[in-house]
């Protein structure tokens, strides 16, 4: 029997990647959503229709995503106009973590690709209003999906394979001849970042707010850096410090270390509501390789599994100057903060809570705003509660991961407003974090095809104002751990829902 009430289902059936992976939803597996211009207008046909939940926070948290759906894919029509959500379809490497029999996985892998033809095919007639920036920032991650076809896959491979060409060439064809401008404009990108949080965003308020944070975050910086060298610029210094990391092939062993460190600090001061489960460390899929560093989760929906820390190190073929900027997320300094962010208290660990989610809704639809705001908080809780407090390093990594993020918030709204071009961008990366050169280039591009990458910092700062009202209203019944269990009882809540977590 279907346990997802129909309105989620419809949801569901639009978001199939994640709801696979993220939600645990493997009834998709080896399925391929249909992102042709008539697949979609027949799956929004059913968004929102169905009877309302008993449960008032549910409700209104489904409703949020039914309206985020209707603007993503009704008002805005991004999946013509960016290649992200063909590319999730696409991606087989959903089936490696080991959630159920191999054979059972396999055999979903076996059906995935047998259907790259079409879904392939239908990628390519309907990314037609692609943006040639965004074209040429997503043809690597393309270009990488092609490495998880099975080298034993036979026909099907070789099916697939061309279908993949045919896709990739697309892009190409894009890259070279889409539209230079990538904006949104802004009203668009106020819908696009409120529709999923139940929130009506004003951007030039969001804007002032994320200078705010950076003078903010600058000042913590400068404090911290005094504690090494009060003498020197804190950019400076931070630029020097980064230096000092591991080697490629020492990347994983030392994400393994700082594992272990924040999962022990997190249970000892007792973080969050769960400290069960099993966290795995190792290298990213090849089609996932343009993150440095992510959480793929025992989702809600599935037998419980090891999680893994998937880490990317630097290809050894890069020129020497793009490895020494990569090495530079996993430097003594930085990785201690990535480690925190992406496994405990962050995403490893509200993974756990989601499984505990008294609600399917809850253990369903995750906004993603609370779930990287969420990691985002976790970096500077462990600041608060003295992780490393003998070692200035990490505070001062997490004040540096801050400042990228931050400014991740202010490109975005800067270069989907037209206020700002990609270079304007990186400038400012240049001037307001420790990066450089292509590494501040990098950030500033990923804004066009990722315009709500602000995420971080918009729901860490939702979760701070969110906690002041707690200390305000729970006076001394206020403690971390209520506050993170009530947090936790919505899964991962819409921003403009957050007040439900104080009722």
């Amino acid at each position: 029997m279907d346990d997802l009430p129909p309105r989620l289902r419809a949801v569901c059936d639009l978001l199939m990647p994640w709801a696979r992976e993220g939600a645990g939803r493997h009834e998709y597996d080896g399925r391929l959503p249909d992102y042709s211009a008539a697949g979609v207008t027949d799956a929004l046909s059913r968004v929102g229709v169905g009877d309302p939940l008993d449960d008032p926070h549910d409700e209104a948290h489904l409703r949020a995503f039914e309206e985020f759906l209707r603007v993503s894919y009704g008002e805005l029509e991004m999946h013509r106009r960016n290649p992200l959500d063909h590319l999730d379809a696409l991606d087989l490497a959903c089936y490696d973590r080991e959630y159920a029999p191999a054979a059972e996985r396999e055999a979903a892998r076996a059906r995935h690709l047998a259907g790259w033809p079409e879904a392939a095919d239908v990628a390519v007639r309907t990314l037609d209003r692609v943006p040639a920036p965004v074209a040429r920032a997503l043809l690597g991650p393309v270009r990488g999906l092609a490495a998880g076809i099975p080298a034993d896959a036979g026909e099907a491979g070789d099916k697939a394979r061309t279908a993949h060409a045919r896709l990739v060439a697309h892009l190409e064809h894009l890259a070279e001849h889409g539209d230079p401008d990538a904006a949104l404009g802004g009203p668009a990108l106020a819908r696009l970042m409120g529709a999923s949080e139940a929130l009506d965003l004003d951007l030039d308020a969001l804007a002032a707010e994320a200078d705010r944070e950076r003078d903010r975050l600058m000042a913590r910086l400068t404090e911290a850096c005094a504690r090494l060298d009060p003498a020197r610029p804190a950019l400076d210094l931070c630029r020097e410090l980064v230096r000092d990391h591991p080697d490629i092939d020492g990347v994983i062993d030392a994400s393994r270390d700082w594992t272990r460190q924040a999962l022990a600090f997190t249970r000892e001061h007792d973080l969050v509501p769960y400290h069960d489960g099993e966290c795995l460390v190792g290298l990213a899929p090849e089609s996932r390789r343009w993150g440095m560093a992510m959480m793929s989760w025992a989702a809600p929906g599935e037998p419980d599994s090891p999680s893994w820390y998937h880490i990317t190190p630097p290809d050894p073929s890069w020129p020497e100057e793009d490895i020494e900027d990569w090495l530079q997320v996993f430097s003594a300094t930085t990785l201690p903060g990535v480690t925190v962010h992406e496994v405990a208290p962050g995403h490893f660990s509200h993974g756990r809570a989601l499984r505990h989610a008294p609600t399917v809704v809850r253990r369903t639809l995750f906004s993603l705003a609370f779930v990287e705001g969420w990691a985002h908080y976790a970096e500077e809780l462990c600041v608060e509660e003295g992780f490393q407090a003998d070692d200035p390093r990490f505070e001062i990594g997490v004040w540096l991961e801050s400042l990228v993020r931050v400014t991740r918030l202010a490109c975005a709204i800067g270069v989907h407003t037209g206020a700002m071009t990609v270079e304007d961008g990186a400038r400012r990366f240049a001037a307001d974090t420790h990066l450089a050169g292509s590494a501040a280039h990098a950030e500033a591009a990923r804004a066009v095809f990722d315009p709500t990458y602000g995420r971080y910092t918009h729901g860490k700062l939702e979760i701070l104002r969110l906690r002041e009202r707690a200390r305000s209203e729970w006076g001394d019944g206020y403690s971390p751990q209520r506050f993170h269990r009530a947090l936790f009882e919505l899964g991962s809540p819409p921003l403009g829902l957050l007040g439900n977590a104080l009722k």
